[in-house]
């Protein structure tokens, strides 16, 4: 029955499923915001000098849109329901190149931290609403293919950024940074509305509006705390006490939530057991995965002293893996099903990222490619694998809550691998005395690492046949035969 009224859906534009065009409208949308939110680090120097400030208290321009998103993207379900998915998608594609043109002619670092802000607004929308396009465009049997192309955009875009960012500033000027966005933005809006299915609003319930403040101090305050304390652009006490508070708020929603017929975050999805272990096992991976494109800049940068545009290009390698996984995830998942292919993908990340404890300025940069190639292959694959069974067992009325939740997750266990990152460095700097050098790289690569092994906890408690309805992963029986189809 869920299967058909996905396959209905799909069949609605039945060209469109098959020949990606879906995904990929919705994957340049999301490689902009992706490229975009990470490119601005690279340019922080420049910028600050440019509107008579400093790149410590810019960095809560970093701050505040993390924060936008951490408070919107919770409401994002209830919004895509009321008003249509589609038409959330376009208006969220406009906030954020409206947001980014107010970047790019702030002149203060207010203007420039609510320009920010207004820009997360936008993302908060788009990422989980085009999660949300695609399942109720796509068949179950063709998810995970547009899932490997709608997952490239967030494997890249943190990659390509760098680079990117280093040679605007350098050669251009960093006010193109958030122009460029201008061109592709309005390119998305005319594609979606040419394009992307129409996918009518569904009737819902009057918006949880204590819920939605609870969630939002909540969200927010774990993020903006976590950022603080791993980028002090404020005192750590700030972080602290805001982190805190948020933790409170969070526990606040939860006993508001039981409460609810329809709270804005509908936590009893939990209780289904491949929902829950997607959730729960993607979360631990990102703390370990989130903490790395954080780390290896830094590395390259403070430890082997090459300069941003160098670093970024041997960053970059991961892009390459990302790549070549779109062509494999589906004949991968469908060979093994996600119970193994997320178990080894887990292990093998966990090793590929320990594995970089052992760069020094003397590792050929050809070595570092490599491990950074088959590193961002795995990574891919398995944020392909996590993001297709977030969905494998889920109803579509429930999809919209699904990709809610999902979206907060990411955001969340991302910010806590950065600050997971930044802390160890910033405790290694005060157990040696030392600034940071390769002993304090060293232990964090090994540490995250181990963090992200942990994800095989939970993913080895799925069955074996665990969203085979999306993977097309056949599990043998006792002599070898292929179960009969369902």
């Amino acid at each position: 029955m869920q299967d058909d009224c996905r396959s209905s859906s799909a069949s609605a534009a039945p060209d469109i499923a098959m020949n990606r065009t879906v995904p990929l409208i919705l994957a340049v949308a999301l490689f902009m915001e992706n490229m975009d939110s990470t490119v601005i680090a690279t340019s922080l120097p420049a910028i600050a000098e440019d509107i008579s400030t400093s790149p410590i208290a810019l960095k809560l321009a970093l701050t505040a849109y993390l924060v936008s998103l951490a408070i919107f993207i919770p409401v994002s379900a209830w919004v895509a329901d009321k008003f249509g998915a589609k038409r959330v998608f376009r208006i969220a594609i406009a906030v954020f190149v409206t947001g980014s043109i107010a970047c790019a002619v702030s002149g203060s670092l207010t203007e420039f931290v609510l320009a920010r802000f207004l820009q997360g607004m936008g993302g908060a929308m788009m990422t989980p609403v085009a999660r949300l396009v695609l399942v109720r465009s796509t068949a179950k049997r063709d998810l995970v293919s547009a899932m490997a192309w709608l997952t490239i955009p967030g494997v890249i875009g943190p990659l390509v950024g760098p680079p990117i960012g280093g040679f605007i500033t350098t050669y251009v000027s960093w006010h193109w940074i958030f122009l460029v966005n201008v061109p592709i933005g309005f390119a998305g809006i005319w594609l979606a509305g040419r394009f992307l299915p129409e996918i009518p609003p569904s009737g819902v319930k009057p918006l949880d509006v204590v819920g939605f403040l609870l969630s939002a101090v909540a969200a927010s305050g774990v993020v903006f705390g976590l950022s603080v304390v791993s980028l002090p652009a404020l005192p750590p006490i700030v972080g602290v006490i805001v982190l805190l508070t948020g933790i409170l708020a969070g526990a606040a929603y939860l006993r508001h939530a039981r409460r609810r017929a329809h709270p804005v975050l509908d936590f009893r999805l939990f209780r289904n057991r491949v929902f829950r272990t997607a959730i729960a096992g993607g979360s631990i991976f990102r703390i370990g995965a989130g903490a790395t494109p954080f780390l290896l800049p830094l590395l390259f940068q403070l430890g082997f002293g090459l300069t941003p545009f160098q670093s970024g290009m041997l960053t970059f390698a991961s892009a390459l893996g990302a790549l070549a996984m779109k062509f494999l995830a589906p004949f991968t998942l469908r060979a093994g099903g996600f119970r193994n292919v997320l178990l080894g993908t887990a292990a093998f990340s966990g090793c590929f990222i320990a594995a970089s404890a052992l760069f020094t300025p003397e590792t050929p940069h050809a070595v570092i490619i490599a491990v950074l190639v088959g590193a961002g292959f795995l990574r891919s694959l398995f944020f392909t694998s996590t993001n297709a069974l977030v969905f494998a067992d889920i109803d579509d009325k429930d999809a919209s809550q699904a990709t809610a939740i999902s979206a907060a997750s990411q955001q969340i266990t991302v910010a806590i691998g950065v600050a997971v990152g930044g802390g160890i460095l910033e405790g290694m700097t005060y157990l040696t005395g030392e600034p940071i050098g390769p002993a304090a790289f060293t232990t964090a690569f090994v540490v995250v690492g181990a963090i992200t092994l942990f994800a095989l906890v939970p993913f080895a408690t799925l069955p074996k046949d665990a969203g085979s309805s999306v993977s097309g992963h056949r599990v043998r029986g006792p002599a070898g035969e292929e179960p009969p189809a369902a």
